[in-house]
């Protein structure tokens, strides 16, 4: 097992954390507008410590790719949560785990084994299990399927500008993320300022743990190992998720979603033992 796989299970971890502090927020104000001022603080944050380095013009154009496919990705999946289940939406937006392989290979020419397609496999079937999802599609399942392509093409894209700076990248990912969701939230849900502190706590931990360190971290490490082994490790997003709501509300899995976390798990370990 690699150091830098281990790493990556270890940001998918912050991010799966962040489902609770998220929901809390939302209670407060509307979603493209906690982006905004999640990816706001981030943005400032890389500034103010990487100061000159983030502002690498090299990477600027790389960065707006990644930017648009990220906002993409969480608008698409925000929107989609309108017209269709919860559940739907987490076993269809994980669908990147199927979708990132392929994307690889017309992208970067990444070959795909046996083991590879067992893998993702697996991996579908304990997100399909762990997130209860049924088989009716409707217009926010479809949104929801632009949603999983927008992430798959961020991972891919990770891979493929993997010799650029990571920390540049980074920021001119969160920095366009930002600007991309303060028109939409400008122009469609209106500006708001909480004053309750919940919502603040939730934007800080997204915006410093799973936005900052996360995305850095995924840009240094990511180059590391290939794009579709990435994807099914960023599948385990789930099982911390499910961790993170039980220890903060109680919240419990049925007998069959335990039985989707091991059957993920079980992929990644067969993706990554080698």
């Amino acid at each position: 097992m690699k150091r830098a796989e281990l790493i990556l299970l270890g940001i998918t971890a912050i991010w799966g954390f962040t489902f609770p502090a998220m929901k809390v927020s939302l209670s407060y104000m509307p979603p493209i507008l906690f982006l905004a001022y999640r990816f706001g603080i981030a943005s400032l944050l890389m500034l103010l410590i990487f100061r000159g380095r983030a502002l690498k013009k090299d990477t600027l154009l790389e960065g707006a790719l990644l930017g648009i496919t990220l906002f993409f990705g969480h608008g698409f999946q925000i929107v989609g949560l309108k017209y269709t289940s919860a559940s739907n939406s987490a076993f269809i937006t994980s669908l990147y785990v199927v979708f990132t392989p392929f994307i690889a290979y017309f992208m970067l020419g990444d070959r795909l084994r046996r083991r590879d397609f067992l893998s993702l496999g697996i991996a579908v079937l304990g997100l399909y299990l762990i997130s209860g999802a049924s088989l009716n599609f409707n217009y926010g399942d479809l949104l929801t399927v632009l949603c999983a392509l927008s992430f798959a093409f961020q991972i891919v894209l990770v891979q493929k500008f993997g010799e650029k700076d990571h920390v540049s990248l980074a920021f001119w990912q969160i920095f366009w993320n930002f600007v991309l969701s303060s028109i939409y939230a400008l122009s469609v849900e209106g500006f708001t300022l909480p004053v309750n502190p919940y919502p603040w706590m939730g934007i800080l931990y997204t915006g410093v743990l799973a936005t900052v360190i996360a995305f850095t971290l995924q840009l240094k490490y990511q180059k590391e190992t290939k794009a579709h082994k990435a994807a099914v490790i960023y599948s385990s997003e789930p099982i911390f998720g499910h961790i993170s709501a039980f220890i903060t509300i109680g919240e419990v899995l049925s007998g069959r979603g335990y039985l989707g976390a091991l059957l993920i798990l079980g992929a990644i370990w067969n993706e990554i033992r080698n």
